[in-house]
């Protein structure tokens, strides 16, 4: 703002000239206390001058429908959509999301800074407003084998970025706790900055909360019971409710806010496909859930907006109000959260489920160190697969959890045999993560449950944290078979039975991203699910995602690493057996 939009804004607040455009006949939602206005709404410049009688350039007419604040997404990792920011965008405005705080650490395991630098780029360019946090472990923990190491110092130059809101999800709580040197630079950094640091506390105790509020983290999106939502309200932090593709924790969550606390709780996605994204929606659908299991609308339409901005100091966003910007929703059915317009900055960007602006991603930005990221040493055989084991002594099973990103260990017995096979009537598959950053031949073997797939084998290069490529199967054949699918498509998904590929979906930028429109990948993921049945799969929930979170070896109680099985609690890899 300069002295002559300041001016210009304070006259048409004042009314002494017409104001750029002004809202006429709606019922406006005040997030502060709670209440209905009747009043036109004065915006110019893209901000809130004035709520009253004013007279605009152009004139809206509401019909009497209900404006509230457009829909902040506290925690979301964009990549983890499969399409580009401004393909992104077009996914949520629909659904009434005006501004999320994303955090790059996808993209930046993979490709480090430039992957940032890419993200932020693609974001200026998007009608949304996107504000980053910086990934503050790369890699996820220090034995992970990532495409990149990102120190302080890496981390630094990106605060002078105007996007840039803090320090994102602090996850590796053991050099938290030990005050691990170049941990302690970020987080100082952060503050020197004056910016927010977020944490990840998924299954962390009392005394590590203490530790984390002690390093100044603010907020935690890990947690999936009321007490362990409590246990941080009291500890000072905010609590994001979160719903995903896999992590479903709104409904659980939900039963500790109350009227006296519900200034400290916001939504979140963290991670959502973007097929999710179009049908279901964003934050629109938490506060849907939220409203539909007792939480008074005000609250439901707080925390999906307002509470968010409070958390990261933006202090223009989350509310009708004069000195806001005019991100607005205009609502025909308030529990039903039925949106038939959204605005940014004053502008319609969505009308009736339907973006109604053109804007393509600009592929030319992704040079080659984005787009040429799955190196394999040589296509992978039967025998990469093959998996060694004693009679007589339990194995170690990654057991999952529908629709959680925790899993369980559990032992069972070897069979009789001096090489394990998948034993599909126990649901006893395979489970490999193969590096594929550095070329190197680094593999680690498993054994997962919970699949339930019958024949073929599935593969991605999303494998939260560092995206190596996951694969589950019932046999070495079709295992070797998708791998190497994912390795001629420079990353992406794939489904193969009896050696011949089911369906893939190319994702050639980072591995994680695709280079077409929202619609296309759609489409795409739609003929892939399709194609499940095929293989046995008849569960209900994605089974894609829940393999692309078996890797992440900070999140509890077992984990398939590139080096081998890793004991989340213990912090430390276990062998097989």
């Amino acid at each position: 703002m300069n002295k002559e939009s300041l001016a210009k804004r304070l006259n048409a607040s004042a009314g002494r000239q017409k104001a750029d455009t002004v809202i006429k006949n709606g019922k406006i939602m005040d997030v502060f206390n709670q209440e209905w206005i009747s009043a036109d709404i004065a915006i110019t410049d893209g901000m809130i001058v004035g709520l009253g009688d004013y007279e605009g350039e152009e004139v809206i007419d509401a019909e009497g429908q209900m404006i509230v604040p457009g829909f902040i997404d506290g925690h979301v990792h964009i990549e983890s959509s499969m399409v580009t920011p401004i393909e992104f965008a077009k996914a949520v405005l629909p659904h009434g999301v005006t501004a999320v705080i994303t955090d790059p650490h996808e993209i930046a395991n993979v490709s480090g800074a430039k992957g940032i630098s890419f993200m932020i780029e693609q974001a200026k360019k998007a009608p949304l407003h996107i504000h980053f946090m910086l990934p503050s472990c790369v890699p996820a923990a220090s034995f992970e084998r990532s495409g990149a190491v990102l120190k302080a110092a890496d981390l630094k130059p990106f605060y002078q970025e105007k996007e840039v809101l803090g320090l994102a999800e602090v996850m590796d709580y053991v050099s938290v706790a030990e005050g691990e040197e170049d941990m302690i630079e970020k987080l100082l950094d952060a503050k020197l900055h004056g910016k927010r640091i977020d944490g990840h506390l998924a299954g962390l105790s009392s005394d590590l909360i203490n530790i984390y509020r002690t390093a100044l983290v603010s907020n935690d999106h890990e947690v999936t019971t009321k007490e362990e939502a409590l246990d941080r309200i009291r500890r000072g932090m905010y609590v994001m409710l979160r719903e995903g593709s896999v992590a479903k924790n709104t409904l659980s969550v939900l039963p500790a806010v109350n009227e006296k606390n519900a200034r400290r709780f916001f939504f979140c996605t963290d991670d959502k496909h973007v097929d999710d994204l179009l049908s279901e929606g964003s934050v629109n659908h938490q506060v849907k859930l939220a409203i539909e299991a007792g939480l008074d609308p005000f609250l439901a339409y707080q925390l999906g907006s307002l509470n968010a901005a409070e958390c990261y100091g933006l202090d223009t966003k989350g509310a009708v109000a004069p000195g806001f910007d005019a991100d607005l929703l205009f609502i025909s059915d308030l529990r039903q959260v039925a949106i038939t317009k959204t605005m940014v900055n004053g502008r319609t960007v969505a009308e009736n489920g339907r973006t109604i602006y053109e804007q393509t991603a600009d592929s030319q930005l992704t040079d080659t160190a984005l787009l040429d990221t799955v190196q394999l040493e040589a296509p992978l055989t039967e025998l990469d697969f093959h998996m060694p084991i004693q009679e007589g002594k339990n194995m170690n099973v990654i057991q999952i959890i529908p629709n959680h990103l925790e899993t369980r260990r559990k032992e069972v017995p070897a069979p009789s045999s001096d090489m394990f096979q998948p034993d599909i009537e126990h649901d006893l598959l395979k489970i490999a993560v193969v590096e594929r950053h550095s070329g190197e031949k680094i593999m680690g073997l498993g054994i997962v449950q919970g699949f339930g797939l019958k024949e073929g084998a599935l593969a991605t290069t999303i494998s939260h944290d560092s995206h190596n490529i996951i694969a589950v199967g019932t046999n070495d054949a079709d295992l070797a078979a998708a791998i190497n699918q994912l390795h001629n498509i420079g990353g992406g998904l794939a489904a193969v039975k009896n050696g011949e590929l089911l369906h893939s979906v190319p994702l050639p930028i980072a591995g994680l991203l695709s280079d077409q429109s929202a619609e296309w990948v759609n489409d795409s993921l739609g003929v892939l699910h399709e194609k499940l049945p095929l293989i046995g799969f008849t569960g209900d929930f994605n089974p894609f995602l829940t393999l692309s979170f078996l890797a992440l070896p900070v999140i509890p109680d077992i984990k398939m690493t590139a080096t081998g099985l890793f004991d989340v609690k213990a912090f430390q890899h276990i062998p097989l057996q």
